[in-house]
């Protein structure tokens, strides 16, 4: 196997794990009828999913920093087996639960890890590429993984994604374990350098942004499908074709951001991806009674969210280059922080107020962001 097949390789277990993450949005009307649980508890198993990813994948890193980055990669795997079968055993929510944050420690340690292998594996100058190819395979989860899972359930039911994701990802494991080399592992960076960064105002207030933001996008992404059965009775189909429009609206997304940031700007470009998914998030207060208009407005706003995640990875890049890496690993706990939040705020306030003021809390908080970015510009 060549070194780029390894790289494919990655990037397809990348799109497992990146399913695993998202599908839970696409079928969390049936793992609710399922588990005869409320739609707030299904929206927890994001937050806990996130809240694990982005605490337990840094201390798991830290652990192991002695060991290969293969036998780190081959372990990541193994855990994240481990809570997708256990999700299918258990029947209790707490167990499910728990299985959550074993699934989203074991994909945060393995998306990580596959960065650095893939750089090693790549050829010379190519090293951006190939941890490109590991995102891609993330993003399309979204495009592929969520639509894909909620045909299936059409079908079968949601336990059947999960066994399928399970298994490929026990074949994945065992080629991985034939094929990646033994690579060193690199000099680990204590956590006390790590932090020592949250200490420049600058980088603690663009964090902070990446904090507020996806706490807005969480908190409409994850209960996309009760919004919009709120509206009326969808079809399978519907909703299908729904999921998959998302799903390529983001992936348009992450490809306008670099392009955006290049030609007009990195700073624009945060700036103007934030104001269009306050506006549109405005208008889909207003139009929260038409399913075709709704639509129409959720992809243009998640659009404009997609591009502000990779523009806001290039503007904390830009900050501090001589530490790009670290910011960036700051940057992803952030983001899932944020994940975390947004389902737990939103999950809470469907459970005690209409479905429709989650579009009134998303606003506020891309205010919040968006304030906090232009006041912070003093620092730059």
């Amino acid at each position: 196997m060549s070194n780029q097949q390894k790289i494919y390789l990655l990037t397809f277990m990348s799109f497992l794990v990146g399913t695993s993450q998202y599908i839970i949005v696409g079928v969390l009307d049936q793992i609710a009828t399922s588990l005869n649980i409320s739609l707030s508890k299904v929206g927890q198993l994001v937050s806990v999913y996130a809240l694990a990813s982005a605490i337990g994948a840094p201390l798991i890193i830290m652990v192991t920093a002695k060991m290969s980055q293969k036998a780190q990669l081959i372990l990541s795997l193994i855990i994240f087996i481990i809570g997708i079968f256990a999700m299918l055993l258990f029947q209790s929510y707490l167990l499910i639960v728990i299985s959550r944050m074993i699934v989203g420690a074991g994909a945060g340690v393995f998306i990580v890890i596959a960065y650095g292998i893939s750089a090693q594996l790549a050829e010379k100058g190519k090293q951006g590429v190939a941890m490109a190819n590991i995102a891609m395979g993330f993003s399309l989860a979204l495009v592929l993984g969520i639509p894909l899972g909620r045909m299936i359930t059409a079908v079968a039911n949601w336990q059947t994604i999960f066994w399928m994701i399970g298994i490929l990802s026990l074949l994945c494991l065992v080629v991985i374990h034939k094929s990646i080399p033994k690579t060193l592992s690199q000099t680990p960076i204590a956590l006390r350098v790590q932090l020592s960064y949250l200490k420049q105002p600058k980088i603690l207030s663009a964090l902070g942004v990446t904090f507020l933001f996806f706490i807005s996008y969480a908190v409409i992404n994850t209960y996309i499908m009760p919004l919009l059965f709120s509206i009326r009775t969808i079809s399978e189909h519907e909703i299908s074709m729904i999921l998959l429009a998302l799903g390529i609206t983001s992936f348009i997304g992450t490809k306008l951001a670099g392009f955006l940031a290049d030609h007009v700007g990195i700073t624009p470009t945060l700036i103007g991806s934030m104001s269009l998914s306050c506006v549109m998030l405005v208008l889909l207060l207003l139009a929260s009674h038409s399913l075709i208009l709704t639509s129409l407005l959720l992809l243009i706003w998640i659009s404009a969210a997609w591009t502000f995640g990779p523009a806001q990875s290039i503007h904390l890049a830009f900050i501090a280059p001589e530490a790009s890496g670290i910011l960036l690993s700051l940057n992803i706990s952030f983001v899932q922080f944020g994940f975390a939040t947004g389902a737990a705020l939103g999950g809470i306030s469907i459970a005690h107020l209409p479905i429709h003021s989650l579009y009134g809390i998303a606003i506020f908080f891309v205010l919040v962001a968006l304030f906090l970015l232009l006041f912070s510009r003093k620092w730059h």
